[in-house]
């Protein structure tokens, strides 16, 4: 499966903003969410089955943060409320390897070249 990540940008803290990731099939289990500052390890944000299950997210960034997937356009979007400049960063959606997700980048392949956001204070 390809992943293609994109709906990052510039803007101000505050601000809303919803990425998408569009799959090229949906061979894969589902998509994940992570994303990594300059300087910082990878981090999961969120994954999601293709049925709707599998559904999880890190515990600190449920207020904020919302996946959703389209299954007939073969997209998942993760939509990021209120940003922060502490969320600017590459935001990858790489595919699920099992069916029920996680949050070790080992659980997943696909990574992709991701999104980049940048929140300005």
């Amino acid at each position: 499966v390809q992943l293609q990540a994109s709906g990052g940008g510039l803007v101000q803290a505050g601000a809303s903003l919803r990425l998408s990731c569009a799959a090229s099939d949906r061979t894969s289990f589902g998509i994940g969410w992570f994303r990594q500052a300059p300087g910082k390890e990878r981090e999961f944000i969120s994954c999601i089955g293709w049925s709707g299950g599998s559904l999880h997210y890190r515990s600190s960034m449920k207020d904020r943060f919302t996946i959703s997937r389209d299954y007939a356009k073969r997209t998942v979007y993760l939509q990021i409320n209120n940003l922060k400049p502490e969320d600017t960063a590459i935001y990858y959606c790489p595919a699920m390897t099992t069916v029920a997700g996680g949050d070790r980048p080992g659980q997943y392949d696909n990574w992709g070249q991701g999104t980049l956001v940048t929140v300005s204070s």
